[in-house]
């Protein structure tokens, strides 16, 4: 299992920062729009990740950041994923006007759910909208497809 971050940035007028992934060619998220975040350095914790990523996608430096939860994304032929979750409301910097992993645009945030995203991301998105307390949430796949989605140990029935 891998582990990674992803966080959505969201400003006074209610937007979240979105990445819209279209510039790289070997991405399982091409063409998907997702919060910002990756994987793992070594000896990294999660809210380290969460910091780093967000500085190298967006040049802005995290001063205010919630975790939120924990999603472990399983799939058939793929190692699996431990991502933690965050939300942020206040950073330092100006935006990058370039990202390496995409194209950056705030989006409010109740347009994000009619982007083309994945299917497990409607669910935490709406946990996120309801402030749930810190959760767990397990997403499994077949290929693009929602297959399987538990919630704190209660199956969501997809």
């Amino acid at each position: 299992m891998h582990n990674s971050t992803l966080g959505y940035l969201e400003n006074a007028r209610g937007e979240y920062l979105m990445l819209h992934r279209v510039k790289k060619k070997a991405d399982v998220n091409k063409n998907k729009w997702i919060g910002v975040g990756g994987h793992f350095e070594e000896g990294e914790s999660p809210d380290e990740c969460f910091c780093r990523e967000v500085l190298e996608e967006t040049g802005l430096t995290l001063a205010g950041f919630r975790f939120r939860g924990v999603v472990t994304f399983l799939s058939a032929g793929w190692d699996g994923e431990y991502m933690y979750l965050f939300t942020a409301d206040s950073w330092t910097g100006e935006l990058a006007d370039d990202c390496n992993e995409g194209e950056l645009a705030w989006v409010p945030k109740e347009q994000v759910p009619e982007l083309p995203i994945w299917e497990g991301d409607r669910i935490f998105l709406r946990l996120l909208a309801e402030d749930h307390p810190p959760f767990l949430l397990t997403l499994e796949y077949e290929r693009d497809r929602l297959i399987r989605a538990v919630l704190d140990g209660k199956d969501l029935s997809v």
